[in-house]
């Protein structure tokens, strides 16, 4: 059988496709083809070549004794007194041994990285933090007139209380008559506030609150 030159991958390809369905090169039994064959290769097939590298393993199976005397007898089966054992020896381990389990086991093997990395990945993943939107706001409060007791007003501001809201720095800013409006920053969660809401839980302190407008919108 012609491989093309076994030195090379495309010839160790043409002989793995040949192998497929074969267990050898010339026959059901090994043969002078076999020992020409393996002697041909430079070093053990590549895993992706499953059929060439389950024959591979199965050739060098015998002794170097075995296959120098087979080789001597140009073609012709084992006769010698060791032919007997040997073949023998062969049955037994055809018995224990699947020679096409190989390609069973390889996939086995590969699915089994496959998950293991994929299990690597996703635990790498998990494990990043992830990154949590959030916005500065600066909040206008205008009272209802100059009366009106803006420490009372920041306080009652103060005490709504959500989560992802914390409260910062304020201000009084004069508007004009005498009137100063509250000037206060806070930092809130994007994906938990709702700054809407907040406006509306802030002028439901009517008694000091006539309106609220945003002065300030940031991400950060």
């Amino acid at each position: 059988m012609a491989f093309g030159d076994l030195k090379t991958e495309k010839g160790v390809k043409e002989l793995n496709s040949f192998l497929e369905d074969k267990s050898y090169i010339g026959g059901y039994t090994l043969s002078q083809a076999d020992v020409d064959t393996i002697n041909q290769l430079p070093k053990t097939p590549a895993v992706n070549f499953p059929h060439a590298l389950r024959w591979y393993n199965h050739i060098k199976s015998f002794s170097a004794d075995e296959l120098t005397q087979f080789a001597a007898t140009a073609g012709s089966p084992l006769k010698t007194a060791t032919t007997t054992t040997a073949s023998a020896k062969d049955e037994d381990d055809d018995d224990d041994v699947d020679l096409f389990a190989s390609d069973e086991e390889e996939d086995a093997e590969a699915a089994r990285v496959r998950e293991e990395r994929l299990k690597a990945y996703a635990e790498k993943k998990s494990k990043k933090p992830e990154l949590i939107a959030k916005s500065s706001i600066v909040l206008d409060v205008k009272p209802w007139d100059d009366e009106t007791d803006m420490k009372e007003l920041e306080k009652s501001a103060r005490t709504i209380e959500m989560d992802g809201l914390v409260w910062g720095a304020s201000k009084l800013v004069p508007v004009g008559y005498g009137i100063n409006k509250l000037q206060i920053m806070c930092v809130v969660e994007d994906a938990k506030v709702s700054v809407d809401e907040l406006v509306e839980k802030i002028q439901d302190f009517e008694e000091y609150v006539q309106s609220v407008d945003i002065a300030a919108f940031n991400k950060i």
